[in-house]
């Protein structure tokens, strides 16, 4: 009856310290629109309206698809205890990759052959995109945020320059890639506009989550993420395992640009860059680094970049707002998490190993104060 009545309590908890960010966070950002002069009410109003309501339910499920995946690519790498900070970049090659290349396979292949390979060769261009940052780190102890927003910032460029180069459509003036047919692209779920590449994500979430709590790759996973030291004595490969992480969560991220182009936006633009990398992380934070626990957090960020693009508009706010709501959720997380500590409430949002890389600056300066 104890074990029971303490497992309600945690999953409560638990449940508070998930949620309690992004409330606390809406109603925060309805005071800031007050004080700019737009009214709170109608921007939330439209949000439901332009977001689920009639059929646009569908377009907020397409745009989850590219950010579910991300965040599953974010969780591989945060589950290690290592910072893949160069998603913009990886997701922009795996875009290049479906819009650049796409248009010459599907002119040479069967469309679902065609689809298969750009999927695949996405999956292989983040991976290899990863090894620098993964090498150094493994061998060298690089700092990888360092490295791997230098790749993406090296991978920006590139695309941009294949864009304008190789893969520019010489049909138009402007600096873009071929549009794809429709008939060339991801098929809608019968009935309605999405692609299937929402079921495909939905599908590999479940597969993370099964992989990552129910299997032995999860669980050495959790050993390095929690001390690389302990998991070189019980026999875990660390530079191994740092660059396997690092080519999951890169190869992932990038197939997330690659069924965006060919679920939705059929070609690229030079300078076209959506971050959903930044927008996903503080719901990866929330989820607890849980594939599964992610999807209703990303559904909701979805909705509110669905709905809230044009609902902005109307409340005579600047698109970016969306941002802004993000940032105080993050603000809110470490408050809760700060909080959460002082009074036992549910599991951090950190797992041990990467709750100890961010926390010893800090430590660093509290001994230099008591000297």
């Amino acid at each position: 009856m104890i074990t029971e009545h303490s497992r309600t309590r945690n999953v409560v908890d638990a449940l508070v310290r998930s949620i309690l960010p992004v409330i606390l966070a809406l109603i925060v950002a309805g005071f800031i629109m007050l004080a700019m002069g737009s009214n709170p009410l109608d921007f939330f109003a439209g949000v439901w309206t332009y977001g689920i309501t009639g059929g646009n339910w569908q377009r907020s499920l397409v745009l989850m698809a590219p950010l579910v995946i991300v965040a599953v690519g974010l969780i591989v790498a945060f589950r290690g205890q290592l910072w893949n900070l160069g998603y913009n970049g990886q997701y922009l090659l795996g875009a290049v990759v479906a819009s650049g290349v796409g248009p010459y396979l599907f002119a040479a292949l069967p469309a679902w052959l065609a689809t298969l390979l750009i999927f695949v060769g996405a999956i292989l261009v983040g991976a290899v995109w990863s090894l620098i940052p993964a090498i150094l780190k493994a061998r060298y102890g690089t700092n990888e945020i360092i490295t791997s927003l230098v790749m993406s910032f090296i991978a920006v460029g590139i695309v941009n320059l294949l864009i304008k180069g190789p893969f520019k459509d010489p049909n138009t003036p402007m600096p873009q890639t071929a549009v794809i047919p429709d008939d060339q692209l991801l098929p809608y779920i019968p009935g309605t506009e999405i692609h299937v590449g929402f079921l495909i994500v939905i599908v590999l979430a479940l597969v993370a989550q099964f992989v990552l709590s129910r299997t032995s790759f999860g669980l050495r996973m959790d050993i390095f993420g929690a001390s690389p030291k302990a998991a070189r004595h019980v026999g875990i490969n660390s530079t191994w395992m740092v660059i396997l992480l690092f080519a999951l969560s890169s190869g992932l991220i990038a197939f997330a640009g690659s069924i965006d182009v060919l679920g939705q936006y059929t070609y690229q633009r030079a300078n076209w860059d959506p971050h959903y990398g930044d927008a996903v992380m503080p719901f990866v934070f929330l989820a607890r680094l849980s594939p599964l626990a992610a999807i209703p957090l990303v559904a909701f960020y979805a909705v509110l970049a669905t709905g809230g693009t044009l609902a902005a508009q109307q409340a005579g706010l600047n698109v970016d707002f969306l941002l802004v709501i993000v940032g105080l959720i993050l603000i809110f997380m470490t408050i809760t998490e700060y909080v959460g500590d002082r009074r036992r409430l549910g599991q951090s949002y950190l797992p041990p190993g990467l709750r100890r890389t961010l926390v010893r600056p800090f430590d660093g300066m509290r001994g230099r104060k008591s000297s």
